[in-house]
């Protein structure tokens, strides 16, 4: 695995399954001055859910906020997809 690959930092947005509050990366947290831009993995290990007061380990990871990796690219293929014009088809 290339060193990129692993120093890249994953901005997955995670729940707390206590009360549904959604950490999300991008945005950081007023709560413990986090900044824009920093991972769950990377908040104090003494933060808390804002809302409910929840530890890390009552989050979820929800995954990235644009979906998974490759989704929109993939659309055009799979079973009941036809993209081609009246003149590419041959019957």
């Amino acid at each position: 695995m290339s060193e990129s690959a692993t120093e890249t930092k994953a901005l997955d947005r995670h729940e707390c399954k206590v009360c549904g509050y959604v950490y999300e990366p991008k945005k950081g947290s007023s709560t413990g001055n986090i900044p824009a831009g920093t991972s769950f993995e990377e908040l104090p290990g003494k933060w808390r859910c804002p809302v409910c007061g929840s530890p890390k380990n009552q989050f979820a990871n929800l995954g990235s906020e644009e979906g998974p990796s490759g989704f929109q690219e993939n659309l055009g293929y799979g079973l009941g997809v036809n993209t081609l014009t009246a003149q590419q088809r041959v019957y």
